[in-house]
């Protein structure tokens, strides 16, 4: 088993409850990491034996253009693209930051992160 990972995608999306944050929108940073078997791709060397991480980069942009109240729709509607994608997939982790919540605090952002197994109804 092996992983592939996008770390830090920066991306500018309008998701939010707030109003504001559905029309200025806000940016984001998102993280991937897909657990997968690699051996035929270690071996062979070609990348048609491979997740390819464009094509899961795609999947993350692809998602994040459609808004949402919530976050952990967006990280789940991600999850479940890249299961469907990538079906030798044995689990995935989207990891999504807002880098200026709205809310009366200083920290560097506010996210969610979910984990879906690839072994899924």
């Amino acid at each position: 088993m092996g992983t592939i990972y996008i770390k830090d995608l920066r991306l500018h999306a309008f998701h939010g409850v707030l109003p504001q944050e559905r029309e200025v929108g806000n940016d984001y940073v998102v993280n991937l990491s897909v657990d997968y078997p690699v051996e035929t791709a270690a071996q062979s060397d070609k990348v048609e034996d491979t997740m390819s991480y464009a094509d899961a980069a795609a999947i993350i942009q692809r998602e994040m253009g459609t808004p949402s109240c919530l976050i952990e729709n967006v990280a789940w509607r991600i999850a479940h693209a890249v299961l469907d994608t990538f079906t030798a997939a044995a689990s995935v982790t989207v990891d999504i930051m807002k880098i200026a919540p709205p809310m009366q605090a200083d920290c560097a952002g506010a996210g969610v992160r979910v984990t879906l197994d690839g072994c899924r109804l």
